[in-house]
């Protein structure tokens, strides 16, 4: 699969995410059909210039931001997903997880 294709992919799986929900980096990958691509998604995002993208519903597998704490990134994703009803506190989503990673679902959850 040509590059242009898998990032069609990932930005329509992104896009289904509904609002006021959130997924993983690797469970978008998953939904695009490219399994184990989640630093792809992320290539991906930190490429973005779609506005319409919404792309503040995609977090990391633990369900946080992965933004450095204080950035403008950090702020922006925060206040888009509470404007959205998201429960955010500390850089993380509460709540609701984020899809687990196909590792979650075959040996469960990373230990904090």
């Amino acid at each position: 699969m040509d590059s242009e294709t898998a990032a069609k992919l990932i930005r329509a799986a992104i896009r289904a995410i509904p609002k006021g929900e959130v997924a993983g980096y690797g469970e978008v990958a998953r939904r695009a059909g490219l399994p184990g691509r989640a630093r792809l998604v992320a290539r991906l995002l930190s490429e973005n210039d779609d506005a319409k993208l919404p792309w503040h519903r995609v977090l990391r597998s633990d369900g946080r931001i992965a933004f450095p704490e204080g950035s403008k990134g950090y702020r922006e994703q925060s206040q888009r997903l509470r404007a959205e009803g998201v429960r955010v506190e500390n850089g993380r989503v509460r709540g609701q997880r984020a899809a687990p990673s196909v590792d979650e679902q075959i040996w469960g959850p990373a230990q904090d």
